[in-house]
């Protein structure tokens, strides 16, 4: 969903019309695996909902995914394409976010013995001076990845233009 949405906004002319017949297809394809996922994810790993239990406003991480997912079939039929990339970048970060939260503290979760074989964000941290160290190499590298990508996006700014020179 995400890839044929990005794929609509970058394109124009006869391509552009044959990916935004596809876009719906694939926004309902995500729909319906959403909602086995989310399905599975209750039945099988009933832990995951526990912390949303606890703590209720948590809920509001599930409430706002929901509405981005809502919202990116809206922004497709107004032909706001930009928005519903939007939209989907959301839902992405919304997703990693209750991943995130359903899962804390553990890493990975033992299937034989969770609650003493599991690893946790406490367990299987390094060192003070590890952590130390990679500190300073993401002080140094994050920057220049955000250099990078926002060099990369500006080289490839706008919709792709197909002429008699393009491959």
């Amino acid at each position: 969903m995400h890839g044929s949405i990005y794929l609509v906004m970058k394109t124009e002319g006869e391509l552009h019309d044959k990916l935004r017949r596809r876009v719906n297809p694939s926004i309902i394809f995500f729909i319906m695996c959403y909602g086995i996922a989310t399905a599975a994810t209750l039945i099988y790993f009933p832990h995951m909902v526990e912390i949303v239990r606890e703590r209720w406003e948590l809920f509001i991480l599930a409430v706002i995914n929901m509405l981005l997912i809502a919202n990116i079939p809206r922004e497709i039929s107004k032909e706001r394409d930009g928005w519903a990339f939007i939209s989907s970048c959301g839902n992405i970060i919304c997703l990693l976010a209750l991943y995130g939260v359903g899962t804390y503290p553990e890493v990975i979760r033992a299937s034989n013995a969770p609650e003493t074989l599991s690893l946790t964000i406490y367990n299987s941290a390094s060192t003070q001076k590890t952590l130390e160290i990679l500190l300073l190499i993401a002080a140094i590298g994050v920057p220049l990845v955000i250099a990078y990508t926002i060099g990369i996006y500006k080289v490839f700014y706008g919709k792709v233009k197909l002429d008699p020179t393009s491959y």
